[in-house]
């Protein structure tokens, strides 16, 4: 196959008003299909329950290290939304394999749209719609923000 062909199989999904495991369900299983998939506006995909207690969770599970003060070294953690996206996608394919390292390349994640995709059709998933929740839910971007992301939500 060349890589016109490659190219050309490249679905872009918005990610605005999505629910994030959900988008990164469907995002895994298309991934190891064997497209190509880029994901745009990030920071709008949402996580679903009380903001501060998706918040407070985060930060729980995220930010702690448990290491001897005297270490130079920490392990780095996702703060970014593109980052904490792709760490979830991450943890839905398989590891330790080939499959799930081919598989994780071909996605790509950016903050808003960038030009190359502007015109370009942008997909969305029913069953991954944010307009399903009854209750409430905060952005990725505020998640970020508040974990310490210090970039520019476009």
């Amino acid at each position: 196959m060349s890589q016109q062909a490659e190219k050309q199989k490249v679905i872009v999904v918005d990610g605005t008003g999505h629910i994030l495991g959900r988008l990164a369900s469907i995002i895994a299983k298309k991934l190891l299909n064997g497209e190509n998939i880029v994901v745009v506006n990030v920071e709008k995909v949402v996580v679903s329950g009380k903001p501060s207690e998706v918040v407070k969770q985060y930060k729980q599970t995220i930010l702690p290290i448990r290491s001897h003060h005297k270490h130079k070294w920490r392990p780095k953690r996702p703060r970014s939304p593109v980052r904490l996206f792709k760490s979830t996608v991450k943890g839905m394919l398989p590891k330790n394999n080939k499959r799930g390292r081919e598989a994780f390349k071909r996605l790509k994640v950016y903050i808003g749209v960038p030009d190359e995709f502007k015109n370009k059709e942008l997909v969305r998933f029913k069953e991954a719609d944010a307009s399903r929740l009854a209750r409430g839910y905060v952005e990725l971007g505020r998640i970020a923000k508040e974990l310490g992301w210090k970039g520019e939500v476009q």
